[in-house]
C-alpha cells in the first residue's frame, strides 16, 4: 500500500462501505416486496418478478473479471454507488405513474446489477486497501455494518414510509386483539357509524378492542368463515380476486425418483412412514371486525386502507383485509378484517394493528428520494475518503490485450491455482451441515410436538431469532475477527470450524428433550448462532487468502459463487431428508455432514502469518 492509504484509518471507510453495500440489496430483495404489496400488486406478480431480481447476485462471478480488467476497484465502487442512487431516483420518479410496476421493476434491475457489481468491487477493494492483519480484524466489523443495513432496510425505512402514509391520509385505524382464556369464540363485530362520525370522512371500526378465547375452532368451521369473509370483500369490490394456481399433481421426479428413494431409505433404516403432518381437527380462534367509511369518497378518487401488524405478539395474525379499497359505490358497505390466533398459543397475549389510508405512492416516492440523497452522500464521501492503494490497478492497461482472451484467462487462472482441489472441497463442504440446518431450524421450532417439533407460537420464534439470535450472531462475528487478527487464520481455522459445527448439538438436544422453556430454547439458539458468527470468520478469511494474486477481485467473486452453491444444493434437499428421517435423526445427520469439512482442513496449506495484525 502506498503512504496515503496508511494514513486513512479503516474506521473512516470500512463501516460506511459495507453499510452502503447492504442497503440496495435489502431494498431490492425485501423492501420492494413490501412496497408492491402496499401498492396493490398481486401476490403472484410480486413473487414472480421480485424473485428474478436475485439473479444478478447469483451470476455476478460471470462478469467479475471485467471489474478486475478495466479501471480501478475504487472507481467501480464510487461509480456503482452513483448508479445505485440513479436507480433509487428512477424508482422514486416512476412510482406515481400509471404503469409504475413495469417502470419501477426496470429501475430495480438497474439497482440490482449495480449493487452486485458494487459487491465485487468493494470486496476487492477491501483486500487491496487493508493489510492482512486489518482484513482479519475488520471481518466482523464489516459483517456487523452489513447487518445494520439489513435492519435499517427492513425496519427504519419501512417506518419512514409508514410515517408519510399516516401524514398524507385519514386518521389511522387502530385496534388491538387480545387472546384471553375468557374471550369469545369466533367474535364478529359490525361497523355502525354514529351521527357524529357521519359529518366528516373517517373510518368506522366495529370495535377497537377484540377479545378472543384461546380455545380452538373446528377446522371446517374456520375454513368456512375465512372463505365467507374473502368472498364478501371480493363481491363488494373491497378486494380484487387473485388467480389461484391449481395444485399440480405429483411430478415425474417425485413419482419416479424421490418418493421411491425415500421409501427405500426408510425401509433400510427401519423408520416407519408416520412423519407426514395430519391435518389439525381444530384451528386457532377467529375474530372479524367490520370497517366502513362514514361518507362517500370522490367518484374518481378511491381510498385504500392498508392494515397490518404493528406490535405485540406475532402469533395473532391478520389473515384477511390487508388491503381494502373503498369507492363511491361500496363506501356504505362493511368490509371485514379477519384475525386468527396461532393454534399453539396457550397464554394470554395481545397484538396491536394499524390501518393507514395515506397517499401511498407519495409516501414511497419520498422514502426513495431520501435514499437517493443518502447514496449521493455515500458517493461524495467515498470519492474523497477511500484510500488509493498503489496495487489498485486494472489488469488490462494496453489496447493490444484481447478482451476475450483476458476474460477467459481470469477464470482459468482461478482453477489453475495451487491447492485448488482442497480449496474447492473446503468452499463446498465447510457449510454442508449449516446449509441444511438453516432451512429446517425454524420449521422445527414451529412444528407440532407430535411431529417432532417444539410447537412454539410464531411470535416466540420471531423473538428467538430476531433478538437473541441476531445479538449472538453479531457478537460471534466481531469476536471472531478480533481473535483472528491476533494469531492468524492458520491458528484459528480448526477452532472456528468446530465452532460453526459443534453448536449444532443443541438441536439434537432440543429434538430429543423437547423442552418447553422459552429461555432454554432461546439460549440454545443463541449458542448456535454465536458459534456460526464466530466460525464463519474462518470461511471469509480463507476466501480472501485463496483469492490472493493479480486477479484477486474476480477470484473472490468466484469464491462467493461457490459459497452460494455450497449453501443452495444441500438446502434444496434438506426438507426431503427431514421428512424421511424425522427431526431427531435429521439433526444427527447434520452433525455427520460436518465431518467432511473437518477432514478437508488437514489438506489446506495456509501461511502461518496470514491474518495477523502487525
Amino acid at each position: 500500500m502506498e503512504e496515503n492509504t496508511q494514513k486513512k484509518s479503516p474506521w473512516a471507510w470500512v463501516p460506511s462501505l459495507y453499510f452502503a453495500q447492504g442497503i440496495p440489496y435489502v431494498m431490492v430483495m425485501t423492501v420492494s416486496v413490501i412496497m408492491y404489496k402496499r401498492m396493490g400488486v398481486s401476490n403472484a406478480d410480486i413473487a414472480l418478478y421480485t424473485s428474478w431480481l436475485y439473479l444478478p447476485w447469483v451470476i455476478k462471478p460471470l462478469w467479475s473479471p471485467i471489474v478486475d480488467m478495466f479501471k480501478t476497484k475504487r472507481w467501480w465502487v464510487v461509480i456503482m454507488q452513483l448508479m445505485v442512487g440513479a436507480g433509487l431516483a428512477g424508482v422514486a420518479f416512476t412510482i406515481p405513474l400509471p404503469s409504475f410496476f413495469q417502470y419501477t421493476l426496470a429501475f430495480f434491475w438497474l439497482m440490482a446489477f449495480s449493487s452486485a457489481t458494487h459487491d465485487i468491487a468493494a470486496d476487492g477493494f477491501y483486500m487491496l486497501g487493508l493489510s492482512q492483519g486489518d482484513q482479519s480484524y475488520f471481518i466482523g466489523i464489516r459483517s456487523t455494518f452489513y447487518r445494520f443495513a439489513m435492519i435499517t432496510g427492513q425496519g427504519l425505512l419501512i417506518i419512514v414510509a409508514g410515517y408519510f402514509e399516516v401524514f398524507t391520509g385519514q386518521e389511522p385505524v387502530r385496534f388491538s386483539v387480545t387472546a384471553h382464556p375468557e374471550g369469545a369464540v369466533v367474535e364478529m363485530v359490525d361497523a355502525i357509524p354514529s351521527e357524529e362520525e357521519t359529518q366528516e370522512m373517517t373510518f368506522v371500526l366495529g370495535t377497537d378492542d377484540l377479545y378472543l378465547s384461546l380455545d380452538g375452532v373446528d377446522k371446517d368451521k374456520a375454513d368456512s368463515i375465512r372463505r365467507w369473509a374473502h368472498r364478501h370483500n371480493v363481491a363488494h369490490g373491497f378486494v380484487i380476486e387473485e388467480e389461484v394456481a391449481e395444485v399440480a399433481r405429483a411430478s415425474w421426479w417425485s413419482r419416479a425418483v424421490s418418493q421411491p428413494l425415500a421409501n427405500w431409505i426408510r425401509a433400510r433404516l427401519g423408520i416407519e412412514d408416520h412423519l407426514v403432518a395430519e391435518p389439525l381437527d381444530t384451528q386457532g380462534n377467529i375474530g372479524l371486525i367490520g370497517v366502513r367509511l362514514s361518507v362517500p369518497p370522490p367518484a374518481d378518487d378511491p381510498i385504500v386502507l392498508n392494515t397490518g401488524f404493528q406490535r405485540g405478539d406475532a402469533s395473532i395474525r391478520l389473515v384477511e383485509g390487508e388491503r381494502l379499497e373503498f369507492t363511491s359505490e361500496n363506501w356504505d358497505q362493511t368490509a371485514w378484517l379477519l384475525v386468527q390466533l396461532d393454534p399453539k398459543l396457550d397464554r394470554e397475549s395481545i397484538a396491536w394493528f394499524e390501518g393507514r389510508s395515506g397517499n401511498i405512492p407519495l409516501a414511497w416516492s419520498i422514502t426513495f428520494f431520501i435514499l437517493t440523497g443518502l447514496f449521493i452522500m455515500f458517493f461524495v464521501y467515498h470519492l474523497f475518503m477511500l484510500p488509493r492503494p498503489s496495487s489498485d490497478q486494472p489488469v488490462v492497461k494496453s489496447q493490444d490485450r484481447h478482451f476475450m482472451v483476458e476474460f477467459l484467462q481470469t477464470f482459468g487462472s482461478f482453477f489453475r491455482k495451487k491447492q485448488i482441489w482442497p480449496a474447492l472441497a473446503f468452499l463446498l463442504l465447510f457449510r454442508l451441515g449449516e446449509a441444511q440446518i438453516v432451512k429446517m431450524a425454524s420449521p422445527f421450532l414451529l412444528d407440532r410436538r407430535e411431529l417432532g417439533g417444539l410447537g412454539m407460537p410464531t411470535g416466540d420464534v420471531g423473538w428467538v431469532y430476531g433478538t437473541f439470535g441476531i445479538l449472538a450472531l453479531t457478537l460471534g462475528g466481531i469476536l471472531g475477527g478480533l481473535m483472528a487478527s491476533k494469531k492468524g487464520l492458520k491458528f484459528w481455522i480448526l477452532p472456528m470450524t468446530l465452532a460453526i459445527n459443534l453448536p449444532n448439538l443443541v438441536y439434537v438436544y432440543l429434538a430429543y428433550a423437547t423442552p418447553e422453556s422459552f429461555w432454554l430454547i432461546s439460549g440454545a439458539v443463541a449458542v448456535e448462532q454465536f458459534g456460526y458468527g464466530f466460525g464463519f470468520t474462518a470461511y471469509m478469511l480463507y476466501m480472501i487468502y485463496f483469492s490472493q494474486g493479480k486477479q484477486k477481485t474476480a477470484h473472490f467473486a468466484i469464491c462467493t459463487g461457490l459459497m452460494a452453491l455450497g449453501m443452495m444444493v444441500p438446502g434444496m434437499i434438506s426438507g426431503w431428508i427431514q421428512e424421511i428421517v424425522g427431526y431427531s435423526n435429521f439433526f444427527i445427520w447434520v452433525l455427520l455432514c460436518t465431518i467432511p469439512g473437518l477432514l478437508v482442513l488437514r489438506y489446506l496449506k495456509i501461511d502461518k502469518d496470514f491474518g495477523i495484525k502487525k
